[in-house]
């Protein structure tokens, strides 16, 4: 494995940890818990480390807080499509906004809407509509990416980004 892999499995676990942490802060937001601390960690992780490190970090997030009885199922598709779009459309368009649409498109539609069929089927929720979860998704992905725009064009305004992504792929 050369070093360039170690750095960004070892970073992916930060960030893993970092979204556990953050989510003893949420805000329940109609049956579902809205953690800022998971979207800003999503943006970040896509823009440094890409899609699939996003990705990988967003899951093993999810599974620890599901384990630890912090998260619901809901955390997987929310916090996964988010992380995975946020780290794809930033790697195609090279552009800060790119990655800020993908993690809110991605977790709050997209996820909000994959939310669907878990929670009226596995967690039996009879209440539960194809809709149901994009508007808490939304405000939960909102307030995180909004922390993670404030972060990430200070970290870009100072040339601190580009010089950690060329640290992850030296």
């Amino acid at each position: 494995m050369n070093n360039s892999n170690t750095k960004k499995i070892a970073l992916t676990a930060i960030f893993a940890a970092i979204a556990v942490v953050g989510s003893t802060f949420s805000i329940p937001v109609f049956g579902s818990k809205c953690a800022p601390v998971q979207h800003l960690v999503n943006v970040l992780c896509g823009i440094l480390l890409g899609p699939w490190w996003a990705l990988a970090a967003a899951f093993i997030a999810s599974l620890i807080r599901n384990l630890l009885g912090l998260g619901t199922l809901l955390a997987f598709p929310g916090s996964m499509c988010g992380a995975f779009l946020a780290g794809f459309l930033y790697k195609h368009m090279k552009m800060l906004p790119a990655a800020y649409v993908g993690e809110v498109f991605g977790t709050a539609v997209i996820g909000g809407m994959l939310s669907y069929p878990i929670s009226a089927l596995i967690l039996g929720n009879e209440n539960a509509a194809l809709f149901t979860f994009v508007v808490p998704f939304l405000i939960s992905t909102a307030g995180g990416t909004l922390i993670a725009i404030v972060i990430t064009v200070a970290l870009k305004n100072v040339g601190v980004l580009e010089n950690m992504k060329a640290q992850l792929n030296a």
